[in-house]
């Protein structure tokens, strides 16, 4: 089941209130997947040489200032983390290796959501309507967005398990169905070295396309390899900093839809999440065509 939204703005005015369309898209999914929610944001890029770092914390009581105050000794500067619900993001003033890792040594009770310039991970157990409210999913602006509302089907009902899922810098993705292969794919990029946390059949694609990405394939070629090396029923949804792409398994039998106007490019697993966009009855859909990616970004393809 699940539910896939995504927006990319073309217009300061969508990006100034994408969190409120992101919201409402959202909103439209909620019986598609009751058990959790989530969004990867891309909007304030880090400074020149340093990382985003978007964190979860299972602890409510965790002190999100002492952990800003220890990575100020350790990397310089003065860090202030801001806080929504059970994460928190921080600007560090270091290269990502370097801050993921010194992260996951010493405080290894945090999970990484995502690192990068721009993006930003939230997500959390729950129907997509609380998620947004604990979140305060309306405040955020930014460049484009994807969000999910997760049905489990094989994996646990966790934090860690809802989507989206990142394993790359600035890079993310969601998934509407199931892989079949992902079990002997997983231990093949292991051996390559990828880590997991859950396990997740989507949390494998990400790590594939990771992978293949930093293997010097360019987006476009690293999804189309999804084709052959991925075994099952998909429509993925992957955010990368400067846009969004989206591609349907060669059956297509998950439903998607996109549309695009002059403001805004949005998809979803049904029309009625886009409905609710500004202008959206004036707007170019397509159902997008099964094995082909459908790519939009700021910089050239």
């Amino acid at each position: 089941m699940c539910g896939i939204v995504g927006i990319y703005a073309k217009s300061a005015a969508v990006e100034a209130s994408l969190g409120v369309h992101l919201a409402a898209m959202l909103t439209q999914m909620s019986d598609r997947g009751p058990d959790s929610a989530g969004v990867a944001v891309y909007r304030d890029p880090a400074p020149t040489g340093a990382t985003k770092l978007t964190l979860f914390s299972a602890d409510p009581r965790f002190d999100w200032w002492a952990l800003s105050a220890e990575l100020g000794r350790v990397f310089g500067g003065s860090l202030e983390p801001a806080v929504r619900a059970s994460h928190a993001v921080v600007v560090i003033d270091a290269e990502p290796p370097a801050a993921e890792a010194w992260v996951r040594e010493v405080h290894p009770e945090l999970r990484v959501m995502s690192a990068g310039a721009v993006i930003e991970i939230y997500k959390e157990v729950g129907r997509p309507e609380a998620f947004i409210a604990q979140f305060a999913l309306t405040d955020f602006h930014g460049s484009h967005a994807l969000a999910h509302t997760r049905m489990a089907t094989e994996s646990r009902v966790t934090t860690e398990g809802s989507h989206p899922f990142s394993t790359g810098l600035d890079l993310c993705l969601v998934h509407n169905g199931s892989l079949s292969n992902h079990n002997r794919l997983r231990e093949r990029l292991r051996r390559e070295g990828a880590e997991f946390q859950t396990w997740n059949d989507t949390e494998v694609a990400a790590a594939y396309l990771a992978w293949r990405l930093r293997e010097g394939d360019s987006l476009e070629p690293a999804l189309e390899s999804c084709l052959d090396e991925l075994d099952g029923f998909y429509t993925f949804a992957v955010g990368t900093a400067d846009g969004f792409a989206v591609l349907r398994d060669p059956i297509a039998c998950k439903p998607a839809v996109l549309a695009e106007t002059d403001d805004w490019v949005a998809m979803a697993s049904e029309y009625r999440a886009i409905s609710v966009l500004p202008g959206a009855a004036d707007a170019r859909i397509w159902e997008p065509e099964p094995a082909v990616v459908y790519h939009w970004a700021t910089a050239p393809v």
